[in-house]
């Protein structure tokens, strides 16, 4: 089990972590959430002994972690799969760290085996994509067959099917009773692996509880409603009921209805009761990232703007005018180029058609002269 007491990590004036408490029981995988700049790396440093605490202490199985016997046979840790010396092979890295922990050479083969690089064994590890990195990081947690496993972000880079590949690693290593820590930015992937959550914002913790009670807390079911598009009456007919009867409406963009406060059968019975006929009638429970972006979103540092490209762009020479754009005329051929990415030509407004092949592009406009500008003199 990790258990942190009162943990607090500052950097001069920067406080990364302040007063954090939580524990990682052994038997099921923890999620480990927060925002960019949150301290999640910093606290998965302090566990392992290689940040010390300002103040508050961090225990692995009651001790800290540079008291533990032979650490790397109790602890396995992925925190950057890029630290390995690129000239050496996956197995030479696997086998160094396992001379150095007294770790038997045939369990070399056994973990690279496990995370599918046994064909690669002998190649650099320079050569390695993203994914083969993470596979090899895996490997070096699992090297000493740990009871405790910390992963920061351990799907970056791999395929979907590396990804349920670490998913069914995680929940196996936890049924067998070992102390697993995730930390990821992937809600859809922790929604999916991870039974309970500590999330953190701002180095202080915001939550420690199950995935199922952090969704409830942190955001609101309701019902989707759906009346005859072609009868709007009975559209407002059923508002007027479903507001007389204590329920909360909301219209959506779609035309459907939002409602919170009344249970499906009871919509149900209201909408006989009105002579409404209904064509949609379906909860929905929010999803971690909804909950998540609801608890989190007045701790997190780095936000985006608009782009403001106007303010970017190089201002042309006084005098300067571009050359009109000709757009040959090109006589149709019963075909069309395909759009391009995210363009849907189809989903213009009535009346228009989709657009022929594309023109030509027009010739690039001769460079100015800049000497005679007033700039130049």
């Amino acid at each position: 089990m990790i258990e942190a007491v009162g943990l607090t990590k500052r950097y001069g004036a920067k406080t990364a972590v302040y007063n954090l408490s939580f524990q990682v029981r052994p038997g099921t995988v923890t999620g480990f959430l927060g925002p960019n700049g949150s301290g999640k790396s910093t606290t998965m440093r302090m566990i392992l002994g290689l940040d010390r605490p300002t103040s508050g202490h961090v225990t692995i199985g009651g001790h800290p972690f540079r008291r533990l016997p032979n650490a790397p046979r109790q602890v396995g840790a992925l925190l950057d799969a890029k630290a390995v010396h690129g000239g050496r092979s996956a197995r030479n890295h696997l086998l160094s760290l396992a001379q150095l922990a007294g770790i038997p050479a045939r369990r070399v083969d056994e973990v690279l085996g496990v995370v599918g690089l046994q064909d690669v064994a002998r190649k650099r590890s320079s050569g390695f994509s993203l994914g083969m990195g993470q596979r090899l990081g895996i490997a070096a947690a699992l090297l000493g067959d740990p009871q405790v496993l910390l992963f920061d972000e351990p799907v970056n880079g791999l395929d979907p099917e590396g990804i349920l590949w670490v998913r069914n690693l995680m929940k196996a290593l936890a049924a067998e009773g070992r102390t697993v820590f995730v930390s990821s930015h992937l809600m859809s992937e922790m929604a999916l692996t991870a039974e309970h959550l500590i999330v953190i914002g701002r180095g202080q913790l915001l939550a420690d509880m199950s995935v199922k009670d952090f969704i409830s807390a942190n955001s609101a079911d309701f019902a989707r409603v759906r009346a005859p598009q072609t009868e709007p009456q009975q559209r407002e007919k059923l508002m007027v009921a479903l507001a007389e009867a204590g329920g909360q409406v909301m219209s959506e963009p779609d035309g459907a209805l939002r409602v919170t406060g009344l249970p499906l059968p009871r919509i149900s019975d209201l909408a006989h009761d009105a002579g409404v006929r209904l064509w949609e009638l379906s909860p929905h429970q929010a999803s971690l990232e909804e909950a998540y972006m609801r608890l989190t979103q007045g701790a997190v540092d780095y936000r985006s703007t608009d782009d403001q490209r106007a303010g970017l762009m190089q201002q042309p020479p006084m005098g300067y005018a571009p050359p009109p754009v000709v757009i040959p005329e090109v006589p149709q051929q019963g075909w069309y180029a395909p759009p391009p990415p995210g363009h849907n030509p189809y989903a213009a407004g009535p009346g228009t058609q989709p657009a022929g092949p594309p023109a030509a592009p027009a010739p690039a406009p001769a460079p100015a002269d800049l000497s005679k500008s007033e700039d130049a003199r």
